[in-house]
């Protein structure tokens, strides 16, 4: 019996397979149109790459936005629990969790036995997300990992105070096409600087602080991770594979579904 957790999210859709303790094999790929289909094919692809028949007996928790729509789940969980299921079993240590997806982002304030004792998060626009980023690199004309190198040579961050999305992407405009135009180092700065303290306001509200993981795929973002790191005063610990914890997490809990069953 094999244990398998599948997040499902906006943009992507992660998986992990697990047996006796051990992750075998994971995925990640583009979400379609339907929950169900993308967590289907998701299950077929981890499991290929594992090594495993398609048929292979499996607990299935699932995760992310999509959980609910999927019909061959065992259960599904609250990426909350998952997250933090899936960053304690890396990383015992952290104590707070900055999870930044393609569309929201979650502060998780963890106690000592690595459980959800609060958390945050901003859904309500689109500032703050990799859609944002991705957004925000597109008006400058530069890719993702330009925009995260250009920041490192910044002289100071460029303002870019808008609550919103669209009133970000005005200033960024504005600053771009100034006479003369705001260095493009600082404007990639302060686009971090502007997630940035959506983030720590988020920590603040909670009260969230000691050992810090930044999870989602905007964490192998370098530039972002160093500003964040700066802004908070601290060292923060990227997973491997940051994508997959919250699906991680909900593998480990359909081992415990295995376990129960025993």
């Amino acid at each position: 019996m094999y244990a398998l957790g599948i997040d499902i999210g906006s943009l992507t859709t992660k998986a992990v397979v697990r047996e006796d303790g051990k992750t075998l094999a994971s995925v990640v790929m583009d979400s379609g149109d339907e929950a169900e289909i993308s967590a289907g094919q998701a299950r077929e692809n981890v499991l290929t790459e594992a090594g495993l028949a398609g048929d292979a007996e499996c607990v299935v928790v699932t995760t992310g936005a999509g959980a609910k729509a999927v019909s061959f789940s065992s259960r599904n969980k609250a990426i909350t629990t998952c997250l933090a299921r899936g960053i304690t079993s890396m990383n015992p240590d952290v104590r707070t969790v900055i999870d930044i997806g393609a569309e929201s982002s979650t502060v998780i304030k963890l106690n000592d036995r690595g459980k959800v004792a609060d958390w945050a998060n901003h859904d309500k626009c689109a500032a703050g997300t990799g859609i944002f980023l991705a957004q925000m690199a597109r008006l400058m004309k530069v890719s993702i990992d330009e925009m995260s190198e250009l920041s490192v040579k910044a002289a100071a961050g460029a303002e870019i105070s808008g609550t919103c999305a669209v009133f970000a992407e005005s200033e960024v405009i504005s600053h771009v096409h100034r006479v003369p135009p705001t260095p493009m180092p600082d404007i990639a700065l302060g686009i971090y600087l502007s997630v940035t303290s959506r983030i720590k306001t988020m920590c603040r509200r909670i009260s969230a602080g000691g050992t810090t993981a930044v999870t989602g795929g905007v964490a192998l973002n370098r530039g972002l991770v160093r500003t964040l790191a700066s802004e908070l005063g601290t060292d923060v610990y990227i997973p491997e594979i940051p994508m997959c914890v919250a699906a991680l997490g909900a593998a480990i809990l359909a081992e415990e579904e295995i376990a129960k069953s025993g």
